[in-house]
């Protein structure tokens, strides 16, 4: 089942809203944190916060369309576009650095409740403690450098058969509608 489409601007607060609350706010921890409270509120809601697929790496879970900007904005992407720059910088190659301050409005009140569970359970965590956690079931059954099957993601999160069909035919139907 392919995932749901990619929300940009809720990803972007999302991002903002985390990177606000961690003492080191990298593309790793962040990008695992995204990973934690995507998987956690698919399971309970039926859809992720950001929408992004997620990339099965080395390291575990990158959400391929902010990895992209990310990119963009440390300035070695093949493309660049100045929106994404007007919400925060990338410093030391991997720093994201907040230009200003998440817009709320943009996540639900379930979206601020998941990031912050992750936020607070995995936010101190090391590099390797994190990646550890991370390469859990879902990236295990995914080939290296392909995309993460959002049914492993929902297995994972402990779903079974009967709700991955229930999502595929709710989230997937509806997908236009939380753009």
């Amino acid at each position: 089942m392919k995932n749901n489409t990619f929300n940009v601007h809720k990803s972007l607060n999302a991002v903002l809203y985390i990177a606000e609350r961690l003492l080191r706010s990298d593309f790793h921890k962040i990008f695992k944190i995204l990973y934690f409270s995507d998987r956690e509120h698919l399971m309970e809601y039926g859809r992720a916060i950001t929408g992004d697929n997620y990339i099965a790496m080395k390291y575990g879970p990158v959400p391929s369309n902010l990895y992209d900007i990310f990119k963009a904005v440390r300035g070695d992407s093949y493309f660049y576009d100045d929106e994404f720059s007007q919400y925060f910088d990338v410093v030391n190659n991997d720093i994201i650095k907040p230009k200003r301050k998440a817009d709320l409005s943009e996540l639900s009140k379930s979206d601020i409740k998941h990031l912050d569970n992750s936020i607070s359970l995995y936010g101190e965590m090391s590099m390797s403690e994190i990646c550890e956690k991370s390469h859990d079931y879902a990236w295990q059954n995914t080939l290296p450098d392909r995309e993460i099957d959002i049914n492993n993601i929902i297995l994972e999160a402990g779903g079974d058969d009967e709700y991955v069909m229930f999502v595929k035919e709710n989230y997937c139907a509806n997908v236009l509608i939380w753009l």
